[in-house]
């Protein structure tokens, strides 16, 4: 196999990173492999062997032109601020062009220690590896910007967590791996010089067209601010909880990234929490905007210094454009949800509407994806294909009748209103019991053939609906519910 590396973040000063190649594995094997990805990568398959292949992605053989590092960031931990964090337990071998003309970091995640491990052990467990792999790629078929995951590598050798699991090195795709803490870093060391190469670094690299602005870094501030606004209401539309969303987990592409302890809604709850540790709602899924809001305040003060020499102005600048985003995140929402419920152009009326439609689902507990999909047949009077799958309650029916005067006020048909509704609200998510019974599979038996079969699934998250796939389309019996997903750590 043959990569042509071009790596940017590599040339930046030494203080951004540390040199270090990944730890060696006893016996490294091939579980994973996403050929789709590699191809829009460009990579050369001329001499395409699955232990080569295994041996690259474990971090054992190191091809030309790599130069591996890992990255050092900072960041807010549940609103706790920690000086120096960086990259524990992934190396980032290099950057590539890909087929579309974008820059991609390849990185090994759990492939051993560096300097910034700290107490840990620099390796991760085949569960939450596997974890990621199918969010990440359920993710970027649900249409939301992502990182990808390219590979899996089983490693032959064990880790502790609480008990002896077995080991995997996962190989994430990213457009760049630069996060809010990265920037928190050299703030809180008082280097201004290291600040302004790597805002000029995420301006050349993500949001180029900011460099002509009269003021370029409150532009990127802008645009970051808008990125992330899209993010949160795309994670709104699906129904994901990313589970752990500190500084050093927003990366500035506006990629979501680090997928720990994520899960998506079955039975809606605007407060549902799934990370083991989030005792106090902080990362709840209708916090999630708020925690956005507060992280792109963070990235504002670490670059103040550039956006004004002027302190007080340069705070005005900064509450100026980030106090933008609540206005910008609720018309994206609105506009998004009115497309869940059929309605283009949605106004104040329908927004009641809407949220009638959530309290009746917050107080019936009704599925969130599947809720939305039901409804999806419902202007071409189609009838519901799949039974007792979902069946409305006598509230929901209700207000179904008050939604069905609506619709035709619209200059457009129940056919196209519905065809619109199935291509935001999916049939398939990768529900929680079902992540976790192929991770169970997978691991007693050493066998990938079930996250195959899920990822087909996954793969056509809007459509493919047949009696064949209930099981992957059904919300979760009260004995098969997860309650809480951890990172792996």
């Amino acid at each position: 196999m043959y990569i042509q590396f071009n790596n940017t973040y590599a040339r930046l000063p030494e203080r951004f990173y540390c040199k270090v190649s990944p730890t060696p594995v006893r016996n490294p094997n091939l579980g994973l492999f996403n050929f789709a990805l590699a191809k829009e990568l460009g990579f050369d398959f001329k001499d395409l062997d699955t232990q080569k292949i295994a041996e690259i992605f474990s971090g054992n053989t190191l091809l030309p032109g790599s130069e591996p590092i890992a990255l050092i960031y900072a960041g807010h931990q549940f609103g706790h601020f920690v000086p120096q964090l960086g990259d524990g337990r992934a190396i980032l071998l290099g950057e590539c062009m890909d087929t579309h003309g974008e820059q991609r970091d390849i990185q090994l995640k759990g492939s051993g220690k560096t300097p910034y491990s700290r107490n840990g052990d620099g390796r991760a467990a085949l569960g939450p590896m596997i974890r990621e792999y199918i969010v990440s790629e359920a993710m970027h078929a649900l249409g939301i910007k992502t990182t990808r995951a390219l590979a899996l590598v089983t490693t032959g050798e064990s880790v502790y967590r609480d008990t002896l699991l077995p080991g995997a090195i996962l190989t994430r795709i990213a457009a760049s791996h630069v996060r809010v803490g990265s920037f928190e870093y050299f703030a809180a060391q008082k280097d201004i010089s290291a600040l302004k190469i790597l805002t000029d670094y995420v301006i050349q690299r993500h949001y180029p067209t900011a460099k002509a602005a009269p003021n370029p870094y409150q532009l990127l501030l802008a645009h970051i601010r808008d990125a992330q606004a899209s993010l949160m209401v795309d994670w709104m539309r699906v129904g994901f909880i990313h589970g752990v969303m500190n500084t050093d987990n927003m990366a500035l592409s506006g990629e979501t990234i680090d997928y720990g302890p994520c899960a998506f809604i079955d039975a809606y709850d605007s407060h549902q929490v799934f990370s083991a540790i989030d005792r106090h709602g902080r990362y709840a899924f209708s916090n999630q905007a708020n925690i956005c809001f507060w992280n792109l305040m963070q990235f504002g003060k670490s670059i103040a210094c550039l956006l004004d020499p002027c302190p007080i102005k340069a705070l005005r600048i900064l509450n100026e454009t980030v106090d933008a985003f609540k206005a910008i995140y609720e018309s994206k929402c609105l506009t998004t949800l009115g497309e869940k419920i059929g309605i283009s152009h949605p106004n104040q009326d329908d927004r009641t509407l809407i949220e009638e439609l959530f309290a009746i689902m917050q107080k019936e507990s009704l599925d969130y994806t599947l809720t939305f999909r039901y409804l999806s047949y419902l202007p071409q009077n189609i009838p519901w294909p799949f039974g007792d799958l979902f069946t409305p309650s006598p509230a929901l029916n209700g207000w179904i009748k008050k939604w069905g005067s609506r619709l035709p006020t619209q200059m457009i048909s129940a056919h196209e209103i519905s065809d619109r509704m199935f291509t935001v609200n999916p049939a398939f998510i990768p529900r929680n019991h079902k992540i976790e019974e192929v991770i169970q599979y997978t691991m007693e038996r050493e066998d990938f053939s079930k996250i195959h079969a899920f990822l087909q699934i996954l793969a056509k998250p809007y459509s493919g609906e047949h009696k064949d796939h209930l099981e992957y389309m059904r919300t979760p019996t009260a004995k098969e519910r997860v309650r809480q997903t951890f990172c792996g750590t």
